[in-house]
């Protein structure tokens, strides 16, 4: 996402939120009033999204001085100062909440990122996210999965082929998705797909899927699949998995595991912006 992308779409939100005017710090708030505020965790985590919140004041009011304290990445305990902030009131009350709102979030992914790669890690899978994001949030999302430790899986639609199951029952079989696919990539283009039993893994080696997805295995039957595809395919598990289940499937030998829930599930962070001396 380029600065220009990410500008318009925080104009956007700032537009949706503040529309004709924040009519509660006009009502109480002096237009000349200038204020300090600092931006502190109230829980522990990972940060993420720090320029993000930095570009919702300075696109508010470019004379607006924010000096953040840490960068993305950091742990956070309840004690860290994450930001301070110096300028109008009005415009620190009505950046609050859009800026917030996006650190908790990211934060939140981050931190919930960190947490399940530090499981996968000593069994040598690497955790990875899917197209499952708040529509408008995918780039930001994604980000935050980097920040905490994860990789990303495909973009969208565009930037590779995953054969699911409904592609299978249209396409006819996973030979003929496999065959169509093959037919229309390009020597660049990786092609995965999904099976569900051992049968299919078999189906689809030979049909020369690039990479495996195991949808929804016991963990016994991926280790199965893992010594039947012998590093003929990369394997990827999915399905289903989260912080009880995931040592067990990284046990099994895949060499990707992806979850859904870094993003389309997870908690917000407890982020607060407190305001000081009102001049």
């Amino acid at each position: 996402m380029t600065m220009l992308d990410l500008d318009s779409k925080i104009i956007a939100w700032l537009q949706e939120d503040i529309g004709s005017g924040d009519i509660t710090s006009l009502a109480t708030v002096p237009e000349t009033a200038t204020a300090h505020a600092i931006i502190h965790a109230k829980d522990t985590g990972i940060l993420a999204g720090i320029e993000i919140a930095q570009r919702v004041f300075t696109l508010l009011d470019p004379t607006i001085k924010f000096a953040a304290q840490l960068e993305d990445g950091a742990e956070l305990t309840p004690a860290s100062v994450i930001a301070t902030i110096d300028g109008k009131a009005r415009t620190l009350l009505s950046g609050e909440r859009l800026a917030l709102n996006l650190l908790q979030h990211l934060s939140g992914v981050a931190t919930r990122t960190h947490k399940l790669a530090a499981i996968a890690a000593p069994f040598g899978a690497k955790l990875v996210d899917t197209r499952k994001t708040t529509p408008g949030l995918r780039l930001l999302d994604k980000y935050a999965v980097k920040v905490g430790g994860g990789a990303n899986h495909r973009l969208g639609l565009y930037d590779a082929i995953l054969i699911k199951d409904n592609h299978i029952q249209v396409a006819g079989g996973i030979k003929e998705a496999l065959d169509r696919a093959h037919a229309y990539a390009s020597h660049m283009t990786k092609i995965e797909i999904e099976v569900e039993d051992i049968a299919g893994v078999k189906e689809a080696l030979e049909g020369g899927a690039d990479v495996i997805m195991l949808d929804n295995m016991a963990p016994a039957k991926m280790a199965e699949a893992v010594k039947l595809i012998d590093h003929r395919a990369i394997v990827e598990a999915s399905g289903g998995i989260d912080e009880t289940t995931l040592a067990a499937a990284a046990q099994s030998g895949v060499d990707i595991i992806s979850v859904g829930a870094l993003t389309h599930s997870v908690k917000a962070l407890d982020i607060s912006m407190d305001i000081g001396e009102i001049k």
